[in-house]
């Protein structure tokens, strides 16, 4: 975990503060309906690089975001240093969660998939260049509406668990059916103070 926290300072160190605030570019999204810290949005098309790391939640997210960091300061075909932007996304891939029950990872049988947000000047016509590790590869995510609840502190799979399980209890009081599994979004970097951290737990619905 030391490693990550020092990657993670050197790429935020220009754009971010310990009081939140930040330069880098951030996913961009239309907002359908807000209510307090939950929100209904939606999402144009965009790419992601990505790697899928088997293991507990705290070892693959070091493990996933040293391979993703590799790739956009130059361990792709281009050897191009991309910027970093925000949110990092994380799933965890496991068995499907029912509408009527409760989880910026998703598990892939015991693990965990990982996602760094490329910057918008990528397209159809000018895509992002291809990784050179094998662990990594660069995926366009077709827009999508999304339910997001958003949260302070310091991200833990617990607190995860935890504010998805109040999502889907949101989503379920209000009738909405859900297409996909949930996942977390992390704007911050470590050294932020954790009451002006902006996390969100997501998931797809019609």
């Amino acid at each position: 975990m030391k490693k990550i926290l020092a990657l993670m300072t050197a790429l935020f160190l220009q754009g971010c503060s310990v009081f939140g605030v930040s330069s880098v570019e951030t996913l961009d999204y239309r907002v359908l309906e807000e209510e307090d810290n939950f929100t209904i949005r939606q999402y144009d098309n965009y790419w992601v690089v990505r790697t899928t790391i088997k293991g507990d939640y705290e070892d693959s997210t070091d493990k996933g975001f040293r391979l993703l960091f590799n790739y956009i300061s130059g361990k792709n075909s281009q050897e191009e240093k991309i910027s970093m932007t925000s949110p990092v996304l994380q799933r965890e891939q496991g068995e499907k969660i029912a509408m009527t029950s409760p989880v910026i990872q998703q598990r892939k049988e015991g693990g965990w998939v990982m996602e760094f947000v490329l910057p918008s000047k990528y397209s159809v016509k000018t895509p992002p260049p291809q990784p050179l590790d094998k662990q990594v590869s660069v995926v366009q995510v077709e827009g999508y509406k999304a339910a997001a609840l958003r949260y302070s502190g310091n991200l833990s799979e617990e607190k995860y668990q935890k504010k998805t399980e109040e999502l889907l209890d949101i989503l379920n009081r209000k009738g909405l059916q859900i297409v996909g599994e949930p996942f977390s979004a992390g704007y911050n970097p470590p050294w932020t103070l954790p009451f002006l951290k902006r996390n969100e737990v997501l998931v797809m619905v019609e």
